[in-house]
């Protein structure tokens, strides 16, 4: 399939899956389980509208959602308590399968949720979105349930940038644009086609979703595509339009360090794939990365350690197996 057809065909926008009705008769159908996790860290400010939209509207009312749950990073805040007290399930992400170690990172809570819920269909969204609306879990849902060669499924979205002044419109995106679009049009060009690929909003099949790997970091979404790429293609992919997302932006420095991760793990699928003639390149990578600061006329450097560790398959896990009677 060429990259435009992909485009033109597996490219929606969310306001295609309006019938939320229609969802659910197909959703139980097809005896479906869907799940919606929330990977969090320090979240209070948003996370408690976020779960009471998405249980009001997509668990109460349209039964298109069988479980709600936060996967927590160890917040400080309140974090979980709020989003208990409007009717999510909450995990403390170092509680489970402590036998095989700790990693902080967005991409262990997603790792995790495939232990913890039992979704056949596994949604995740970002915790700090604050014009959350149903359409984040419908329009995502639908090329899924309607399209049964579909195992993954990624948002794209405006994403006003937020500045002193005022909100510019047509913001954000930066890391996309200056660092893995041009990675992805050198050595993934049909991945170039994905709008947005490091949204922090997408779902997927259990059955494609416990065959991956997942970094514990920054590079959880970009590893996360290239590995669902090279087990189904490009066809197997789409993306949906939600319109507009509003959030908290990231400094360029703060971003600067989410791109340094997000090189690790680039560098660790490209070692991976035979043909590339790439061998062993993670092991020269360094994980200490520095930062200028200026502070009058004083100059010197912030040093940060970022190490994008990845965590196996969960179907290679034999607790997850044991739990859910999968077979590794």
């Amino acid at each position: 399939m060429k990259l435009t057809e992909w485009m033109q065909k597996n490219t929606y926008h969310h306001s295609c899956f309006w019938d939320v009705e229609e969802l659910v008769r197909q959703k139980n159908s097809q005896k479906l389980r869907i799940a919606l996790a929330f990977p969090t860290l320090n979240e209070e400010a948003t996370i408690g509208k976020e779960v009471l939209v998405a249980k009001g509207e997509m668990m109460d009312r349209y039964p298109l959602l069988d479980e709600i749950a936060v996967i927590d990073s160890g917040s400080t805040d309140r974090t979980r308590q709020v989003a208990e007290q409007f009717g999510a399930k909450t995990f403390l992400a170092s509680e489970c399968l402590p036998q095989l170690g700790e990693f902080r990172g967005k991409g262990e809570n997603l790792w995790k949720t495939l232990y913890l819920m039992e979704g056949d269909i596994v949604l995740w969204l970002d915790a700090d979105i604050k014009n959350i609306h149903p359409k984040f879990v419908s329009g995502l849902l639908g090329p899924l349930i309607y399209r049964p060669e579909i195992t993954f499924v990624k948002a794209f979205y405006e994403r006003p940038l937020t500045l002193e002044g005022g909100v510019r419109t047509g913001g954000g995106g930066r890391v996309t644009e200056v660092l893995v679009r041009p990675l992805f049009n050198l050595f993934y060009p049909e991945l170039a086609g994905l709008i947005q690929p490091l949204s922090g909003e997408y779902a997927g099949r259990r059955e494609i979703l416990e065959q991956i790997p997942f970094s514990i970091g920054y590079g959880v979404e970009t590893g996360m595509l290239i590995d669902i790429y090279r087990r189904g293609g490009l066809k197997c992919m789409a993306q949906v339009d939600l319109d507009q997302r509003v959030h908290r932006n990231q400094s360029t420095v703060a971003l600067g360090r989410m791109a340094f991760g997000i090189l690790q793990a680039f560098f660790r699928k490209i070692e991976q794939e035979e043909g590339r003639g790439i061998q062993n390149i993670s092991e020269y990578l360094p994980i200490l990365m520095r930062q200028v600061k200026v502070d009058g006329s004083d100059y010197g450097l912030n040093e940060y350690s970022i190490s994008e560790k990845e965590r196996p398959p969960m179907i290679s896990i034999e607790e997850y197996c044991q739990k859910w009677g999968r077979n590794g």
